[in-house]
């Protein structure tokens, strides 16, 4: 009798042994790459809550002791979202400018709902990057990965602060898809900021995303997740159609705001133009009304080092057609250019052809 009972007791313990092998067998089956990414990403993604003062003008009042009209206006606050990453153990991270613009609190969430004060060390508007820093040391950050080693088809991860979510359970959340497009260039946009070669995800990416990362299926940042389109301006979800800053790019702008606080792009190059109309190219004989002429070069500039002359007319800047000086500023911009790199010119002298190299100065 007690062997009997021993026996059918083996086979019940025996048995939920093995139930319990099968489930956790199928559990293990059920991690994946992607799983296992958004698990070692998730730990260095926050969710950033931005303040910002707004003033407001309400009214006109007269002054009752001096006479006259004054305006009067009214402050108020006005909150947004948005996502951040991690990127060294001391606390620094990587966000979009746009996030931070005009920040007048910044309040950042990590997974977990610690939150701290973070204090922006600088902003690129042209680049969209900002570099923030909250007062944490020996984290352990994600791996950043190489923005030039992707292909198109391979799976990509946003993982950040859509719609607020991170506030509900005090971790970033996850879209799956895969890179659908490189290099996708959009130049400057009204906003200040050149987006240029971007990476395209069908990744599910909506407001409040901006500033997390994109992820691949290595657990590697190869991107921060930017902006969207959506199709028409009543629909502001993601209709798949998502863009992200290469990491590398991210990379290098993050360093250079750490060291110095900011990207140094107030240049000056002595060089003053003017666009050529028909009565120009007339008195001048020259074949054709493109490009600008210019009309004067600042004494010790770097325009008078490149040895350019009043009466030159600039044709072209770095391979673009020029017709305007706005047009030489569009090209420094979307070339994301800043002091201390050159442009090279081709200019008409003389019923000849000339290139020059010109260097975008410091101002003084």
């Amino acid at each position: 009798m007690i062997k009997r009972i021993l026996f059918f007791g083996f086979l019940f313990f025996g048995g939920i042994a093995s139930l319990q092998g099968q489930k956790d067998e199928i559990k293990d089956s059920r991690r994946t790459a992607i799983s296992n990414a958004v698990e070692e990403v998730s730990p260095s993604v926050v969710g950033i809550h931005v303040t910002q003062l707004k003033r407001q003008r309400t009214r006109t009042l007269l002054d009752p002791f001096w006479g006259g009209f004054f305006p009067h206006t009214r402050t108020y606050k006005v909150e947004s979202m948005g996502s951040g990453l991690i990127v060294s153990p001391d606390g620094y991270i990587v966000t979009n400018a746009h996030v931070t613009a005009d920040a007048h609190e910044l309040i950042v969430t990590l997974a977990g709902g610690q939150q701290y004060n973070a204090t922006i060390i600088g902003q690129d508007e042209l680049t969209d990057i900002a570099l923030l820093k909250i007062d944490i040391t020996g984290f352990t950050h994600a791996p950043l990965g190489n923005s030039d080693d992707l292909i198109v088809g391979e799976w990509a991860i946003a993982i950040g602060n859509p719609l607020g979510l991170f506030d509900v359970s005090n971790k970033p959340t996850a879209s799956l898809g895969i890179i659908s497009g490189l290099h996708m260039d959009f130049g400057l946009k009204e906003s200040g900021s050149v987006y240029q070669d971007m990476i395209q995800t069908d990744a599910s990416i909506n407001q409040g995303n901006s500033g997390g990362p994109l992820v691949n299926a290595l657990g590697q940042i190869i991107g921060i997740n930017t902006f969207i389109m959506t199709g028409d301006t009543y629909n502001h979800g993601s209709i798949g159609i998502g863009f992200a800053i290469p990491i590398n790019m991210v990379k290098d702008i993050a360093e250079e705001l750490k060291q110095h606080g900011r990207i140094e792009r107030n240049f000056t190059t002595g060089v003053h133009v003017q666009k050529v109309d028909p009565f120009i190219q007339r008195y001048l004989k020259l074949p054709t009304t493109k490009g600008v002429i210019v009309t004067d070069i600042e004494k010790n500039s770097s325009g008078e080092r490149a040895g350019l002359e009043t009466g030159d007319i600039i044709l072209e800047v770095n391979e673009r057609l020029i017709n305007s000086r706005d047009d030489i500023l569009r090209v420094i911009d979307e070339s994301l250019l800043k002091v201390g790199d050159e442009i090279e010119l081709k200019i008409w002298r003389n019923d000849k052809v000339q290139f020059k190299i010109l260097r975008l100065a410091e101002r003084k």
